[in-house]
C-alpha cells in the first residue's frame, strides 16, 4: 500500500512540476522589444527579439511596423536581408522639431536560403530611432513568417489597466523627457549601422502579403508572469523529489524491522 502510494505521489508532482515548467515556457514566446520603456525626445537602440514558437518550422521572416519617427537605422544582421519600407504620410506629423511628410513605416528581415531562427531558438533584431514623439507609448505590430508559410501577427495593442492581449503588439512605454532637456545621442552613430533616415533614401520594400500564407495566432501570456510559473514549476519539482526521498526512507526502514 504504501509502495503503491508513494509511486502515485511521485507521478502527480512531477507531471505538475512538468506542466508548469512546459507552460511558463509557452507563456514567454512572442516577439518583443527591448528596452520596454524609455524618455520622450531621447534616441534609443531599440532589439526586436523573435523566439521561434513552432516545434517543426522555422522563422524566415520579420516584419516590423513603425510609427512615425524621424531617425530609424537599421543594424546589418548576418544571414538575414533587410528591407525597408519608406512612406508619404497621409498628413505631416510634427515630432520635436521635425515636421515629417514621408517616413519609415515597416521593416523587413528575410533570412538567407536554408537559414532562419529554427525550432527553439531565438534571434535578435537591432534598430536605432529618434527622436522618440511625445506621446505615453509607442506599438510595433509585426508579423512571423515560418517556412510552412504560417504567420502570426503581433498586433493587439496593449491596454492600460487591462489583461495582456492573446498575441500583443511589441510595445515601447514613453516617460516624461529628461530633466533639463537633454536628448541623448543616437545611439546608431557608434554602431555603424544602414542609414535609413529621413534625409536619407530608403530601400524601397517588394510586395508585401505572401499569398496564400496560412494565418494563425498564439497564445502568450506576460514575460513576469511566465518567470513566476517557471520558478512555482522548479520548486514543486524540488519539493516532490525530497518527498519522494523521504517517503523511500521510511519504506526502507519498516521493511528492516
Amino acid at each position: 500500500m504504501l509502495r503503491s502510494s508513494l509511486r502515485r505521489s511521485t507521478l502527480v508532482v512531477g507531471a505538475t512540476a512538468g506542466a508548469l515548467v512546459l507552460f511558463a515556457g509557452a507563456a514567454s514566446a512572442h516577439v518583443t522589444v527591448d528596452p520596454s520603456q524609455a524618455n520622450r525626445g531621447d534616441y534609443a537602440k531599440l532589439t526586436f527579439r523573435v523566439p521561434d514558437e513552432s516545434d517543426t518550422a522555422s522563422t524566415t521572416r520579420v516584419r516590423v511596423m513603425f510609427p512615425p519617427i524621424p531617425s530609424v537605422r537599421v543594424k546589418p544582421h548576418p544571414g538575414w536581408t533587410v528591407s525597408v519600407q519608406k512612406s508619404k504620410l497621409p498628413k505631416p506629423v510634427v515630432v520635436g522639431d521635425f515636421t515629417l511628410e514621408e517616413a519609415v513605416t515597416s521593416i523587413t528581415w528575410t533570412a538567407a536560403e536554408g537559414g532562419g531562427i529554427a525550432p527553439g531558438e531565438f534571434d535578435e533584431f537591432d534598430v536605432s530611432v529618434g527622436p522618440l514623439p511625445d506621446k505615453p507609448s509607442l506599438s510595433f505590430p509585426a508579423d512571423q513568417t515560418y517556412d510552412d508559410n504560417k504567420v502570426v501577427r503581433w498586433n493587439q495593442i496593449p491596454t492600460a489597466g487591462a489583461a495582456e492581449p492573446e498575441h500583443p503588439a511589441p510595445t515601447l512605454t514613453l516617460a516624461a523627457a529628461a530633466a533639463g532637456g537633454h536628448h541623448g545621442t543616437d545611439p546608431a552613430t557608434s554602431a555603424a549601422p544602414t542609414p535609413t533616415g529621413p534625409s536619407v533614401g530608403a530601400e524601397q520594400a517588394s510586395a508585401e502579403g505572401g499569398s496564400g500564407a496560412d494565418v494563425t495566432t498564439a497564445a502568450s501570456a506576460s514575460d513576469s508572469t511566465a518567470r513566476a510559473l517557471g520558478a512555482a514549476g522548479l520548486g514543486v519539482g524540488v519539493l516532490g523529489l525530497a518527498s519522494a526521498g523521504y517517503a523511500a526512507l521510511v519504506l526502507r526502514r519498516r521493511e528492516s524491522r
